[in-house]
């Protein structure tokens, strides 16, 4: 009975310490900011040197305060990297991406709320259990359309033949390691948030069946030109581009650039200039201009930023990008990583409440982009964000384990004490 009562009494103490450890976590209890508060010099100065300091390659950083620019910093192995140096920025292309579908929204050519199959001719959702109704455009822009692809694009590297479209959706040649590469309807749609790269490929088949444009013409004269990202863009020959910044592996040694089937997922090249350009399209204009430029308007970015998925009871994603964190000001910290082979790591996040940023391009390092994001949400918010408690996840488990284990040591201990006979009884 005395081990009874003991076993019963640990369980809350170690309930007690994982919530403790995953708060402790998540508002960054034992973790330092890089810079003091309000230092953005101080910042920018630190972000610089764990730049230098640990990219192997070629790598572009800006901040932002109100909008304008304040500070910025470029590494480079070899030519020299600018402003207008292009980068393959990954992951990032879904955030224009999303643009380019929810102009189509806007002009009443695609309907948010209908099941994506209803535009679609070349290609469709292998049959299964779940209804093929529920996969919508806002939850294929969400994350929340129940596809199990696990995508995640590799690329594919120059001389090699690249998938069309539709044999990328059936399945994926380029699936990174680990991904089903088929995109399918897995789950229950809209049961979850689950990260899928297939969503976005569909949106690109979407975007080229409504239009009858190719997807790269279409984004070019939709979204990038009227928000004057003059270098940027969906279609680009490695092999023929000027002002391209190399690509390094991690060890420092040039490494191809990759072409894909679904560039709406992975292919964007950029710059920090024209990034620069898509934050601020995103903020009221110097002049007056409205958010969005004239290529979304005011209320359809609103509608963006809203929370549409959630994991473990925290908002996480909008329409096109993450909810990082809470910015005490009704909204989220808002922006999209991205990461590729072999080495490619970039990162934009910004406060629409502040017109505050950080826009992060790297090569040589397959995580610095995304952790020095992280590390000016934090040391914005004193929170950390959705994608560094990911990361932390590992540390968490371990943690609450080991935890677990002391107290269960010392309540084994007290128990035996506690039941021992004692000497002249």
């Amino acid at each position: 009975m005395r081990w009874l009562i003991l076993a019963l009494a640990a369980i809350p103490v170690m309930a007690v310490w994982a919530t403790l450890v995953f708060l402790g976590t998540a508002n960054g209890w034992w973790r330092s900011a890089l810079a003091p508060p309000d230092d953005a010099e101080a910042f920018a100065a630190a972000a610089a040197a764990r730049l230098e300091a640990e990219s192997r390659g070629n790598g572009a950083f800006r901040l932002l305060e109100d909008g304008s620019v304040t500070a910025e910093h470029y590494v480079s192995t070899g030519t020299p990297v600018t402003a207008d140096t292009r980068f393959q920025v990954a992951s990032l292309s879904k955030w224009v991406t999303a643009w380019a579908v929810m102009a189509l929204v806007e002009s009443g050519r695609v309907d948010l709320e209908a099941p994506v199959s209803s535009y679609l001719t070349r290609w469709r959702l292998p049959e299964g259990p779940f209804d093929h109704d529920e996969v919508t455009v806002r939850r294929l822009l969400s994350h929340t359309a129940g596809l199990t692809d696990g995508l995640g694009y590799d690329g594919f590297a120059p001389g090699e033949p690249v998938q069309s479209l539709e044999q990328s959706l059936t399945r994926a040649a380029d699936a990174m390691p680990g991904a089903d590469g088929r995109v399918r309807v897995g789950i229950e749609p809209g049961a979850q948030w689950l990260y899928s790269g297939g969503g976005y490929a569909l949106l690109q088949l979407l975007i080229e069946e409504v239009t009858g444009e190719r997807f790269a013409d279409y984004l070019q004269r939709q979204v990038l030109t009227p928000l004057a990202m003059i270098r940027s863009t969906f279609e680009l020959d490695p092999q023929d581009a000027l002002d391209l910044a190399t690509s390094y592996d991690v060890d420092g040694m040039p490494a191809p650039h990759y072409r894909f089937s679904a560039p709406s997922a992975a292919g964007l090249y950029g710059t920090a200039a024209d990034l620069t350009r898509f934050v601020q399209a995103q903020l009221p204009g110097p002049a007056g201009e409205p958010r969005g430029r004239g290529v979304l308007r005011p209320d359809t970015l609103d509608r963006m930023r809203a929370p549409h998925a959630t994991m473990m009871g925290t908002e996480i994603w909008g329409l096109g990008h993450m909810l990082y964190a809470p910015n005490d000001a009704g909204g989220h910290i808002i922006g999209h990583d991205g990461g590729n082979r072999p080495a490619i790591s970039t990162s934009v996040r910004f406060d629409p409440a502040s017109g505050d940023g950080i826009i992060l391009l790297i090569s040589g390092n397959p995580d610095l982009a995304s952790e020095l994001g992280g590390e000016w949400v934090f040391w914005k918010t004193g929170r950390l964000d959705v994608a560094s408690y990911s990361r932390a996840v590992g540390n968490v488990v371990v943690l609450i384990g080991a935890g677990w284990l002391v107290i269960a040591i010392i309540f084994i201990i007290i128990g035996w004490r506690v039941t021992r006979p004692q000497a002249g009884a």
